[in-house]
């Protein structure tokens, strides 16, 4: 469960999160607004300290420039890279055969558990059981082996929970199940569509391939003390 993500000082752009039960979304995110004052950043290390997490910041990559000094004088260092794709949502391929949107959130949590492996079991039940998640995922013979997600807000669909299981991996499934999205997407009306993915994985030529376009990075930033 999330437990009230307070903003970090008024007009900060810093909203830090703690969940208790799912480490990995135990971080912040800065917006790229303005740049939080000595005091912000004091609260939000003091809130991470009260909750046992280590302090960690999201931002994408046009608000690097402006948070470095901030984060370096503060002993922040850069720990990971994702790439941002955006798609406009045009000239999609046809959804394939067997693709399937999905209610049962935490049969979908398991089975992209399986995917990402044991580790990951409670932040794919966080993932599964946010508000206004779609879950789709892939049969081969009529069971579920490979899953993925996607939200809309504000006409922008977010794709996410990419998952194969190991045995099933080579066969196209992502492949068809960014297709699915990306319709299912445009029929909701959105926009745009995006995604991150780590660079140079074969999750990022699928979306190439898919038509996204670099859009951009997401940059981590975690405190090294």
């Amino acid at each position: 469960m999330l437990h009230s993500p307070p903003v970090v000082g008024s007009g900060s752009g810093l909203v830090a999160v703690w969940t208790e039960d799912a480490a990995p979304l135990d971080t912040a995110w800065h917006d790229g607004t303005c740049v939080p004052t000595e005091t912000e950043w004091d609260a939000f290390e003091a809130f991470c300290a009260r909750h046992g997490q280590t302090p960690t910041v999201h931002a994408l990559s046009h608000a690097a420039p402006e948070l470095l000094s901030a984060l370096n004088a503060r002993g922040f260092q850069l720990t990971y890279v994702l790439h941002v794709y955006a798609h406009d949502l045009k000239d999609l391929p046809l959804t394939p055969p067997n693709m399937h949107q999905t209610d049962n959130a935490l049969d979908w949590a398991g089975l992209a558990a399986q995917g990402f492996g044991p580790s990951t079991a409670e932040i794919m039940r966080a993932v599964a059981l946010a508000p206004g998640k779609r879950l789709w995922w892939a049969k081969v013979d009529g069971q579920p082996v490979a899953t993925g997600a996607y939200s809309v807000v504000s006409g922008v669909a977010a794709l996410h929970g990419t998952a194969t299981r190991p045995e099933f991996r080579g066969r196209g499934l992502q492949t068809a199940l960014l297709a699915a999205r990306l319709n299912a997407a445009q029929q909701e009306r959105a926009d745009l569509a995006t995604v991150m993915v780590t660079p140079g994985t074969g999750s990022e030529r699928n979306v190439m391939r898919a038509g996204f376009r670099l859009a951009g990075m997401r940059l981590t930033w975690t405190a090294a003390h």
